[in-house]
């Protein structure tokens, strides 16, 4: 069934307006008709089983059939902070963490970040460009949210920010030892709550680590190879993911 998200105000009592390029989609692309079924997301969580019930000048009046809340949320809220890469590695980034359960993606510049974002009118471009690829991710993976992408912050506003959002993990080329991040994990499922720090492509500079470690972030190591600033986050969240899916599933069975 074809999926779109929708704002929340959009959502009436018994009825959903859909507006915009997703119309003309539905119609031109997709060639649904009247009585077709098609699933909407409010982005809050909540999923609407409709139909179509008609098609207006430059909007669709869908006709729900049932509402439910999204299934395919982590029960872990996942902040992945990566520090700023070169090139459009970061809508790679963005597109993946949306896919593995992310629930925002803060680019951060950190001082071996070789990209620099400086004109206020390109980062806002940049910053809705990036927001477009998380949605467009979301509507692809079956996500119940968009996930934000916010706009770039300093390493130093980073961590003051991720303080608040429970466990920071700091994956450090220099950590040793593996049961350290194994445990971390286990931490973070258990608390449902944490804060990723992923550097650039020179890795973080010792001071940064410094003001990370005294901020409470856990170093951690990501095994015996030496990860791209692209993989290594999707490595956390990927492990993340799986630890966070087999503990609801005991949890349902216990239950």
């Amino acid at each position: 069934m074809s999926r779109f998200f929708v704002n929340r105000e959009q959502v009436l009592e018994d009825t959903v307006i859909l507006e915009g390029g997703d119309v003309s989609h539905i119609r031109s692309v997709l060639r649904m008709r009247k009585g077709d079924k098609i699933e909407i997301c409010d982005g809050q969580g909540t999923d609407y089983d409709c139909i179509i019930d008609v098609f207006e000048d430059r909007r669709a009046v869908l006709k729900i059939l049932s509402k439910h809340p999204s299934q395919v949320e982590l029960s872990v809220r996942l902040t992945l902070y990566q520090g700023l890469p070169k090139g459009d590695k970061m809508e790679l980034v963005i597109q993946k963490a949306v896919e593995l359960g992310a629930t925002a993606v803060v680019p951060v510049l950190c001082k071996r970040s070789v990209a620099r974002i400086t004109d206020p009118k390109k980062a806002q471009k940049k910053q809705e460009r990036w927001q477009a690829i998380a949605q467009s991710a979301a509507k692809q993976c079956g996500r119940g949210i968009v996930p934000r992408v916010c706009p770039a912050i300093s390493f130093a506003e980073a961590v003051k920010q991720a303080k608040a959002e429970g466990q920071i993990l700091f994956p450090y080329e220099n950590a040793t030892g593996m049961q350290a991040t194994k445990e971390a994990f286990l931490e973070v499922v258990k608390s449902k709550a944490a804060a990723i720090f992923i550097g650039p492509e020179g890795g973080f500079d010792a001071e940064e680590v410094a003001l990370a470690v005294q901020a409470g972030a856990k170093v951690i190591r990501l095994g015996r190879r030496i990860l791209r600033t692209e993989t290594a986050g999707l490595t956390v969240l990927s492990a993340l993911m799986l630890l966070s899916e087999c503990a609801e599933e005991n949890t349902a069975k216990e239950t």
